[in-house]
């Protein structure tokens, strides 16, 4: 990056959008600051035809015209880097999120019934902590996939959605 330069502020152009900002005491907390100990920290510009463009620096900016000063300490850069600054960062999606708390809370329970089928001792509970084995059947050699059903007397695997209702029964959090 450059050193900073002096730029006349009458040739730097502030986006409606940003100038939507604008927080009057904080421009007002600055002039004073620029007062005492002048400008610290350049505004960041980049050229546009005959003008420039304010990229950052608002208040800074503002400053500088209410205390009278014909020019100001900016830095020149490309638009490109403008234009990655200006990205906002994704804002969090709440849904994902909730999904994503869900599904390791579905997993946590899993994991406590298993542990808890195992200590109990029951046959079916050493079989669901041991991981499956391939099936040398004609089907499986074949690469035919065979739906798997659950034994009789074996209760179905239950759905988020079915989890989620007793949860909301029972009082839990989910």
């Amino acid at each position: 990056m450059s050193a900073p330069e002096s730029f006349p502020i009458d040739k730097i152009h502030v986006p409606d959008k940003k100038r939507k900002a604008l927080k009057q005491d904080v421009v007002d907390a600055l002039a004073e600051s620029i007062l005492e100990s002048g400008q610290r920290e350049p505004i960041l510009v980049r050229r546009d035809k005959d003008h420039y463009v304010l990229v950052e620096g608002l208040h800074r900016l503002e400053a500088c015209k209410a205390l009278g000063e014909a020019a100001v300490k900016a830095l020149l850069i490309s638009a490109e880097e403008a234009r990655q600054r200006e990205l906002p960062p994704p804002p969090p999606d709440p849904e994902r999120e909730k999904m994503e708390r869900l599904r390791k809370l579905r997993l946590e329970k899993e994991e406590a019934e298993k542990l808890a089928a195992a200590s109990r001792g029951s046959p079916g509970a050493h079989a669901a902590l041991r991981p499956r084995a391939e099936s040398t059947s004609a089907g499986a050699r074949s690469g035919a996939a065979k739906p798997q059903r659950p034994a009789a007397g074996a209760a179905p695997k239950q759905t988020l959605s079915d989890w989620i209702k007793q949860q909301e029964r029972s009082g839990g959090r989910y």
